[in-house]
């Protein structure tokens, strides 16, 4: 295998969320783990520094810049390879900005999705459409995409394997007692009631079994962003317990790898810490309560073995994941090729044009607004800072919400307990 830290100079990270953050720097440290930059867009919400720093990367490491400024920055400072780890939409504009504007020495650009694709696949593969690699994080996505594309005379050459650069090997940590975690989610699932379902189940199931730590993992800790707003925050829910709670509920934050090492059975919906946990050999237990339905994403785990009930877990089960189904999807041990692949293109040098599979000829109603919420428009070209598009409008909106829910939820509801039991 060729080694990329001898072929490849630096590598540029573009991300925005937590989860984006971790699947770039981890697969730009597949790399190059020396020569890593970071750039995220201007007026979006910085990770919080306990996020960054579970990523290994500070705030100060960052540049924020616009459309216009991230052109600038890489026609003056050229960077071997552009890990874009964005949502569809944001690979998209990045795609058509490119394109529109060649650089003397363009960089090779990288995509991909941050964790298991079990919905909007046709959609969000062809907005990845015309990177120089999109990454397929298990021989499963491969096929499918493979398929997809060559149904749509669409080249498959840009398609690469290689896995989740955030799953790791089994590691020991001393406990005294068997720790059953639950991988919480901010929208699955979305209502109250379900939510308040799970808490009172996981209550339910520490009452049952007083030997176990029952801990429920938040996805992020109260005031920061993450990928998705979470409504129904579970730190809330468990409160709401009162004197009902038991003793070995528990609540906890931080970095979910640090957390597996000191869990015996993992519990979710359907969060990508299941496909962690399998990784490391760990009993997972994806629940079927609210049925298996693509909404929620568990239908990703269909042959797994692992698809189960809070019933069949508070009897004793401990299911294991099948060998077979874990090796198509890219877990246990596995080669990956793509450092590979990519140092083999960036030594091959003369990249050729990019060319997104959209063009303004073939999707003229689908492109402008979805461009425009990244500060790019129809032409390729970086649109005025002062243009905000309905999508840059809404993405504030809900950030002056979200800060506000917090507001409320953890400063005035509770001055309004305590006068209330006056």
């Amino acid at each position: 295998m060729i080694e990329p830290e001898r072929r490849i100079g630096s590598v540029a990270v573009l991300a925005d969320t937590d989860s984006r953050w971790k699947w770039g720097l981890g697969l730009a440290r597949r790399l190059n783990p020396e020569a890593i930059v970071g750039f995220q867009f201007a007026g979006a919400d910085l990770p919080s520094e306990r996020q960054l720093a579970e990523v290994s990367i500070s705030a100060d490491a960052i540049t924020e810049v616009s459309t216009a400024e991230l052109l600038t920055t890489l026609a003056s400072r050229p960077v071997d390879v552009l890990v874009v780890s964005l949502p569809g939409g944001g690979v998209q504009s990045i795609l058509q900005l490119l394109a529109a504007n060649p650089l003397p020495h363009r960089p090779l650009i990288i995509t991909g999705y941050v964790g298991v694709v079990y919905e909007r696949i046709i959609e969000g593969l062809l907005l990845r459409v015309g990177a120089d690699v999109i990454a397929a994080n298990s021989p499963h996505d491969l096929t499918q995409f493979a398929h997809t594309l060559s149904g749509l005379g669409v080249s498959t050459d840009a398609l690469t394997l290689t896995r989740l650069p955030f799953l790791h090997g089994p590691v020991s940590a001393p406990r005294d007692r068997f720790t059953v975690t639950f991988a919480g989610q901010p929208t699955v699932p979305s209502s109250r009631p379900q939510r308040r379902y799970l808490v009172e189940r996981l209550a339910e199931h520490a009452r049952r079994h007083p030997d176990r730590d029952v801990v429920i993992k938040l996805r992020s800790m109260p005031g920061e962003r993450a990928t998705h707003t979470e409504p129904y925050p579970y730190d809330e829910l468990v409160r709401g317990l009162g004197s009902a709670r038991p003793a070995n509920l528990k609540v906890v934050g931080g970095d979910m790898g640090q957390m597996l090492n000191r869990t015996d059975l993992l519990i979710t919906v359907s969060s990508t810490a299941a496909v962690e946990a399998i990784h490391r050999g760990i009993s997972t237990a994806l629940l079927t309560d609210f049925g298996v339905r693509e909404g929620l994403g568990n239908t990703y785990f269909i042959g797994s073995g692992c698809l189960t009930s809070f019933d069949q877990l508070d009897a004793g089960l401990l299911p294991t994941a099948a060998p077979e189904w874990s090796r198509e999807h890219g877990l246990g041990p596995q080669d990956d090729p793509l450092p590979a692949r990519v140092a083999e293109l960036v030594a091959a040098g003369n990249l050729p044009p990019v060319r997104p599979f959209y063009t303004v000829s073939n999707a003229q109603a689908f492109l402008p607004t979805l461009l425009a919420d990244y500060g790019v428009g129809t032409d390729g070209r970086p649109l005025p800072k002062l243009s905000l598009a309905p999508g840059s409008v809404r993405r504030a909106v809900r950030r002056g919400a979200r800060k506000m829910y917090r507001q409320g939820t953890e400063v005035v509801a509770p001055m309004l307990r305590r006068w209330a039991a006056l």
